[in-house]
Parts: structure tokens; C-alpha cells; sequence
């Protein structure tokens, strides 16, 4: 099942959650206070360099008959879409850029390209996926009510399917979060009120009209003769953000080491442990210059999910504090490269298409879906790596934890061999602390 108590699962005492939680308020305070001219200049420049790249590329497309124009065009466009929503529409709508005042650059007043409102979305992904990270039954974005990405939902012969509907989901991305708001599986169970929903479908249709008609009529259009070259060429780079912000957003919360948490651990939070939860519920990816401007800077998700309305060009810097306070309290830090990461997620979403009763580990001890039941099961772990370690004086806590259950899948099966019984907790210990 997924963590219901994170401080057990954390190997943390609760004064150690409440420091970690202080010296991140520390971390958001700094750099809060060093906010400048140079962070508005560097999304004034961001728009400026994204909206001529898209003029360029649709300008580009005017001869999309002939093949390398309409490579071209459909390249940058499609880059220039990833921009739009990846590193200045998710960010503006965040809030991230509201301290400048510009009216013009502000979650109030800015309207995205892609075809879920900006409304909806800031309830659906600021307030709900940012309030309930990873919490199954309370976080939309877990699974996006179409995939099972967890053991704790139960299997059904619908998840089958699962490796078709996330492909299905990324090429359609953008639709895939407009219907998001809507939440179809309670209308279907009738527990949506009526009216809020058609007032809601209206919005989504009539924004899902204003992108059709304009990357579909309108810019085609304009080309004249070359009108479905170009309208091939929209619909190409439609599919290609999609896909990218599909990939994306998939790597941060889907791998493995991005835990999932109960409904009771959610109840019972303090703010403290709320950071904590965004930290072991969110992962990384390492990137170089290009690929963190073209991921949105959403390649420090951790940071992203501890302060969601910082300015992304700031996560680079607030990595490295962070990181070091994932080393101080001995907690892990979840990254690896873009490629093995994205993997992990397809692999999570074709396994857990098939029944629990296929699957090798348990669904409190599995790459997907941990708990602090892991560490009950195996036994002794819980008093012994939790604390203050009496011979390096350093702080003791879910990466030990972690490594301890690795080399101990080998110690106690030997044990057991050795005297003929299971070990006890305390035997399990020693025989730990020996090896």
C-alpha cells in the first residue's frame, strides 16, 4: 500500500521533520529576497525569443509544399509550442512571475496555447496535483483517472490497456488535461453536479475550437495553395509538444522512487511533512542548458514541487541546497537520466497492466509502490537505522534504511538457511550490522 506514515517510512523523528521543514522555509525566504531585474529580464527575453521563433517557423511554412520548408516550419513550430507551454505558460500560470505586476505576465491574465484553459488547469495541476502530490484517491494526475500507475488501485480488466492508453494520452496530450477538469468519471457515477459540468464542457469546447481553428483554418489558411502541407505541418507539431510534455511531466512523477501516499497521511500533515512528501513523491532528471530550458526547468521537479510558484530559471541554484539536505538527513534524492527515467515509467505502466498475482514483488516493497510496511515486514530496520549513528555521529535515515534492505534480501534468507527457522528482528539486525 502506498505511505501512511511518512516520518516511519522517512526514518525521521518529528523534530527532524520539523528542522528539515525550517531550513526549506530558509531556502524559499533567500531566494524570494534576491528576486530581481535580471529573473523579469529573463522571461521577457524567454517570450521574445519563443514568439519569433513561432513567427519564423510558421512564416517558414508558407512554402510547406516543398519538403525542406516543411521539415523546417514543422520543427520550430513544434519547438516554439514546447516553449510556449513548457518554460512560460506552466510557469506564468503558477504564478511564478506575478511579484513583476506586469499585467501582461501574470497567472491572472495569461491564456496558453493548448486546449485546456488556463482556469482549469490552475484548479486541476496548482490546486489540487500541487496540494494532494501523489496522494491515490486525492491527486488527479495519479494515473489521470485512465491509468493504473500504482498497486493500491485495485486491478480491473481495463488495465489491459494500459500501455495503449498512455500512448494514446501522449500523442493527445492536450485534450487529455482539458478533459481533466471536467472529471467524467463522477459525472458518469452521477456524483458531478449537472449544471457545473455543461458550464464547464462549454469552456473546454470553446477553447478546444479557438486552437482547432486556429492551427487547423486559420494559419493554413493564410498559405493559400499550401494549405494542407501546413495544416499537416500544425498537426505535426501539435503531436510532437504533446508528446514532449507527455514525457515530461511523466518523468517527474512516475518513476521509480516517486512514492505514493495515503489519503490517512494527508489528514495528518503538518507543512513540515508536507515538503517532505513532495520530495520523496517527486523526481528528477539530469539535463544540460538546453534540455532544462526545453523541459520547462521541470528537470528539478523536487524543487519545483517544494516551491511551485519560485521562478523556473531559480531551480537550477535551489538543486543544489536541496540536494544537500536530502545528504544532511539521509533521505534519497530520486534523478537519473532523461532516457532511464522515462523508461521506468512505460515499464511501471506495462506491468501494472496485468493482475498483482504476475508481479514478483509486493505492493508494499515494489519499484512503483513502497510503504513504511517494507520495513516492518523485514524486521529490526526501524530501530536500527533511525537516529543519530552512535559511530559517525551522522544523521540516520531512508537512504540507510533503503540500502540495508538491499544487502539484507541476501542476509536473511541465509540466516534462515544457517539455523533452520526465520530470523527474529534482532537476529536480522546483527547478522545486518555484521555484513
Amino acid at each position: 500500500m502506498a505511505i501512511t506514515d511518512i516520518k516511519e517510512y522517512a526514518h525521521l523523528t518529528t523534530e527532524d521533520v520539523e528542522a528539515l521543514g525550517r531550513e526549506l522555509d530558509q531556502i524559499r525566504a533567500e531566494f524570494e529576497e534576491s528576486l530581481g531585474e535580471g529573473d523579469a529580464r529573463y522571461i521577457r527575453n524567454t517570450i521574445r525569443f519563443q514568439r519569433s521563433l513561432e513567427f519564423g517557423s510558421r512564416a517558414v511554412l508558407f512554402a510547406s509544399w516543398f519538403p525542406p520548408a516543411w521539415v523546417l516550419g514543422t520543427v520550430g513550430l513544434g519547438v516554439a509550442k514546447i516553449i510556449e507551454n513548457m518554460e512560460i505558460g506552466h510557469n506564468v500560470i503558477h504564478g511564478q512571475w506575478d511579484w513583476m505586476n506586469d499585467p501582461e505576465i501574470h497567472s491572472s491574465t495569461w491564456e496558453w496555447d493548448i486546449s485546456d484553459p488556463a482556469a482549469h488547469w490552475k484548479q486541476t495541476h496548482n490546486h489540487m496535483h500541487h496540494k494532494y502530490t501523489n496522494v491515490v484517491g486525492l491527486d488527479p494526475d495519479v494515473g489521470y483517472g485512465l491509468l493504473r500507475v500504482t498497486r493500491d488501485n485495485r486491478w480491473t480488466p481495463f488495465n489491459l490497456g494500459n500501455p495503449i492508453y498512455n500512448f494514446i494520452l501522449a500523442a493527445l496530450f492536450e485534450y487529455g488535461v482539458a478533459i481533466q477538469h471536467l472529471e467524467l468519471g463522477k459525472v458518469a457515477a452521477g456524483k458531478k453536479d449537472r449544471e457545473e459540468f455543461e458550464e464547464l464542457r462549454a469552456e473546454v469546447l470553446k477553447k478546444i475550437a479557438k486552437q482547432i481553428g486556429k492551427d487547423y483554418l486559420l494559419f493554413p489558411a493564410l498559405t493559400g495553395p499550401a494549405f494542407l502541407t501546413t495544416l499537416a505541418a500544425n498537426f505535426t507539431a501539435n503531436v510532437i509538444r504533446n508528446f514532449w510534455s507527455n514525457a515530461i511531466i511523466f518523468c517527474g512523477h512516475f518513476p521509480d522512487g516517486a512514492e505514493k501516499f495515503t489519503k490517512e497521511q494527508y489528514r495528518n500533515e503538518t507543512p513540515a511533512e508536507w515538503y517532505l512528501r513532495q520530495m520523496l513523491g517527486s523526481a528528477n532528471f539530469k539535463a544540460g542548458p538546453i534540455m532544462r530550458f526545453m523541459s520547462g526547468n521541470l528537470c528539478y521537479q523536487i524543487e519545483h514541487h517544494l516551491f511551485p510558484d519560485m521562478p523556473s530559471n531559480r531551480l537550477k541554484d535551489i538543486a543544489v541546497r536541496v540536494e544537500a539536505l536530502a545528504d544532511k538527513y539521509d533521505l534519497p534524492y530520486t534523478t537519473g537520466s532523461f532516457p532511464k527515467m522515462y523508461l521506468q515509467t512505460w515499464r511501471t505502466i506495462a506491468k501494472l497492466a496485468l493482475p498483482d498475482r504476475y508481479l514478483t514483488a509486493t505492493r508494499d516493497d515494489a519499484p512503483e509502490t513502497n510503504s513504511e510496511l517494507k520495513f516492518r515486514i523485514r524486521g529490526g530496520l526501524k530501530d536500527t537505522f533511525a537516529g543519530i549513528d552512535p559511530v559517525t555521529g551522522a544523521r540516520r535515515g531512508l537512504r540507510s534504511a533503503m540500502n540495508a534492505t538491499k544487502k539484507q534480501r541476501g542476509v536473511v534468507p541465509a540466516i534462515r538457511k544457517l539455523i533452520g527457522r526465520p530470523a527474529t528482528p534482532a537476529e536480522s539486525a546483527r547478522a545486518l550490522q555484521a555484513a
